[in-house]
């Protein structure tokens, strides 16, 4: 081969050798940076205690999700201040996808009814799903004698005498419909809050209130072991798995008691968007499975999955309506 084709040849060999240590780390670190998410346990943040309705939804929610996922997820009950702790939280965590809220209406009630915002209901979050709705019941406990089986009995009884009506939470749908049901009917009520639905049902059980508001999720099975008597229901159908029991607005009790609101999984504002994509795409799998809607069914929540927009848009609309509740009952956060 002549000199003149060789050199050029050697040359070219000897510099990319020479280059080769530089340039390997530009083509190693991009593939480092950009690890499959998931890479390790999703952790949802429940603003509740652990064995409420709150609670329930969100561990249905993350078994439907992890097969997915290929990942587990974890729960995280950080209760306290009707779910405002774990909320506030959730808003100032790491915007990675690996610590999301899944909550409820409170998300908006109780920032409105303290008066104080900590977070911002709307802005501080990215909505990934609805997943159900359900309805919450009027209920009663031993503390009420065991003759009284309608809400007409229980108002009769009541008249004159100093009830005591808990909630799950202060400034939660069932403290403002306690509050309304006492105007209504023209009782006296003590208005009793819990930190969560578990405490509230223990209480109730053990005969220290009279009644209040629960979900079926958390409550659904003592009421059909007769532990506590539903009288009445929010919502403008009655409970699936209670057909004698009526609904408020058949009894003619006002509008006011169709307020509905949601349970669903939210992502800290500014998480990157294919994180948001893969979430919205397994979250929406999940809320679709058949096993998903059987869990929902069976505790009486009726599955209704939202997409992201969609979902964002009743949060607006509900913190709206609450708002107005709020403000025409002066509703405020108690202790």
């Amino acid at each position: 081969m002549p000199p003149s084709e060789s050199l050029p040849t050697r040359r070219s060999l000897l510099l990319a050798s020479a280059l080769a240590p530089l340039a390997a780390p530009a083509l190693v670190r991009p593939a480092l940076a950009q690890a499959a998410y998931p890479d390790r346990p999703v952790r949802f943040i429940v603003p509740f205690p652990p064995g409420g309705g709150t609670d329930t939804w969100a561990r249905i929610a993350a078994e439907g999700m992890q097969p997915e996922f290929g990942q587990s997820i974890v729960i995280e009950n950080r209760g306290g201040a009707g779910g405002l702790l774990g909320t506030e939280y959730a808003s100032k965590v790491a915007p990675d996808g690996y610590q999301l809220l899944f909550t409820i209406t409170t998300h908006i009630q109780t920032p409105v009814v303290m008066r104080r915002f900590p977070y911002d209901p709307v802005a501080d979050f990215a909505p990934i799903g609805r997943l159900g709705t359900t309805s919450i019941v009027f209920c009663v406990g031993p503390k009420v004698p065991a003759t009284v089986t309608s809400l007409a009995e229980f108002v009769r009884w009541a008249q004159g005498q100093d009830l005591s009506l808990g909630s799950y939470a202060s400034g939660s749908t069932g403290h403002a419909f306690a509050l309304m049901l006492a105007e209504e009917a023209k009782l006296k009520m003590e208005h009793v809050a819990y930190r969560g639905e578990t405490p509230m049902l223990q209480e109730m059980i053990g005969g220290a209130i009279h009644g209040g508001f629960h979900s079926m999720a958390a409550a659904g099975e003592m009421m059909k072991a007769g532990r506590i008597r539903p009288l009445a229901s929010s919502g403008t159908s009655r409970v699936p798995s209670l057909p004698n029991v009526p609904t408020l607005q058949e009894l003619g009790y006002s509008g006011r008691f169709t307020f509905s609101g949601f349970s669903g999984l939210l992502a800290p504002a500014r998480t990157p968007q294919p994180i948001l994509d893969k979430l919205t795409e397994v979250f929406r799998l999940a809320a679709a499975k058949p096993e998903t809607h059987r869990r929902l069914l069976s505790i009486d929540t009726i599955p209704s999955y939202q997409d992201p927009a969609t979902f964002k848009a009743q949060i607006e609309r509900n913190l709206a309506e609450w708002t107005a509740i709020a403000n025409t009952l002066d509703l405020r956060m108690e202790g």
